[in-house]
């Protein structure tokens, strides 16, 4: 197969994935916006698409380790079998993400083409091959994601409603405490920005932690200060006829921004779940072995955003429903729960190394929060239905891609 066709092809399983990626994940930032009826689905995907296009193409790692290398011992396989096994973990992964999709169900990227490189290892090479450790990752951050979602947004939401629903004054109430939910909400947001991303290294943050932490809380503070003025110059003054929309409408806005930077990180972290097998092929077939880490064109990065995008506007609104609307009601101090615990969550595991899924910990926050308000609120059947989906991900996108590479592997023979 010449050099021409084999990047041709290539390149159309890069587009394909990302557009699952970006039709898949986009119920991880905005579900919980559209479920709450902050926004209509066709505004939330476009701003989300935009938002993760940005991501991808401003901050995204401009040198990323292979998705390949977390999986297998690339030294063991020639160069034939890296190309078409690469090219087989594109296609088997992003059909079960379509297929998933299809079926509205979240599931993570990440493990799909994980577990699609996982099959290629086993079927070219052997048990011996695999990196064990990263599948026993995704093992655990099949109860670590949803749980920590889970407590700490049933948390954050039984705090919220604790401090300013059960008060007498609920409106009063609100005007106090929402502040420091501003300067949190803040401070959560400028630390994932700057330690979780490429943006730290490039305003020289990234490597110096207590500069980083301090320059964030400062902000944080001010922003905190600033929500105070507006919160008071706004409603002060508010007859209050029916106190739950005023309150609502306080936490609308964290809502929205909190979603914004979520959109923002999956273009930022998970498109490299696309273009990292695609980068992987580019340097085994011009060098014939792939290093560890591999520069990425800027190009890529655009493609692979540009393809987030589309994906998002085209498809994102499936999964949506299920997250958005499915799970349990929501409401803005609801959504502004799941949206903050998710972050949250998201950004201490990436400190700690931890093996986290944002789409597992936003569904797990998504039961959390029905659960703060009673078991009767969540709908357990399409729980089950989620939880079914990932547990699924990983052998099967495995053994597609075993099955796409052996008729790819005999039909070249032929």
């Amino acid at each position: 197969m010449s050099s021409v066709i084999i990047l041709i092809i290539s390149l159309l399983l890069c587009a394909y994935m990302a557009w699952n990626i970006g039709a898949n994940d986009v119920a991880n930032s905005m579900a919980t916006t559209v479920g709450s009826k902050v926004m209509s689905a066709r505004k939330a995907v476009f701003l989300a698409g935009t938002m993760t296009a940005i991501g991808a193409i401003f901050i995204g790692a401009h040198v990323a380790g292979t998705i390949s290398t977390k999986v297998l011992d690339v030294s063991s396989f020639t160069k034939e079998e890296l190309l078409v096994g690469f090219m087989a973990a594109l296609l088997s992964a992003g059909l079960w993400i379509t297929v998933a999709t299809w079926k509205e169900m979240p599931i993570s990227t990440t493990h799909s083409i994980i577990g699609a490189v996982f099959g290629f290892g086993l079927v070219a090479g052997g048990i011996g091959d695999i990196h064990w450790d990263t599948i026993g990752f995704i093992a655990l951050s099949w109860v670590l994601s949803p749980l920590a979602g889970a407590l700490l947004a049933f948390t954050v939401f039984k705090v919220i409603v604790r401090t300013i629903f059960n008060r007498t004054n609920s409106v009063r109430a609100a005007m106090r405490v929402a502040p420091f939910f501003v300067a949190l909400t803040f401070f959560v947001v400028l630390m994932s920005l700057v330690f979780k991303t490429n943006l730290g290294s490039l305003i020289g943050l990234g490597d110096k932690i207590v500069i980083g932490v301090g320059v964030c809380l400062g902000l944080a503070i001010i922003a905190g200060l600033i929500g105070w003025g507006l919160i008071i110059w706004r409603f002060s003054k508010v007859k209050v006829v029916d106190e739950t929309p005023i309150i609502e409408g306080i936490f609308r806005k964290l809502q929205v921004m909190t979603a914004l930077y979520v959109a923002l990180s999956i273009g930022a972290n998970d498109v490299a779940n696309a273009i990292g097998p695609f980068v992987g092929i580019l340097e085994v077939e011009e060098s014939g072995s792939m290093p560890a880490e591999v520069k990425v064109p800027i190009w890529i990065l655009v493609f692979g955003g540009f393809f987030l995008f589309i994906g998002m506007i085209t498809w994102g609104y499936r999964v949506i429903r299920t997250i958005g609307h499915k799970i349990t009601d929501l409401t803005n101090t609801r959504g502004f729960s799941i949206d903050f615990s998710t972050a949250t969550v998201v950004l201490i595991a990436s400190k700690l190394g931890m093996p986290i899924s944002t789409t597992h910990t936003v569904v797990g926050a998504v039961i959390g929060v029905g659960l703060a308000r009673g078991l009767s609120t969540v709908n357990f059947k399409i729980v089950r239905n989620i939880f079914t989906s990932w547990f699924l991900t990983l052998p099967i996108a495995a053994v597609t891609t075993i099955v796409i590479y052996l008729i790819i592997t005999y039909a070249v023979h032929i």
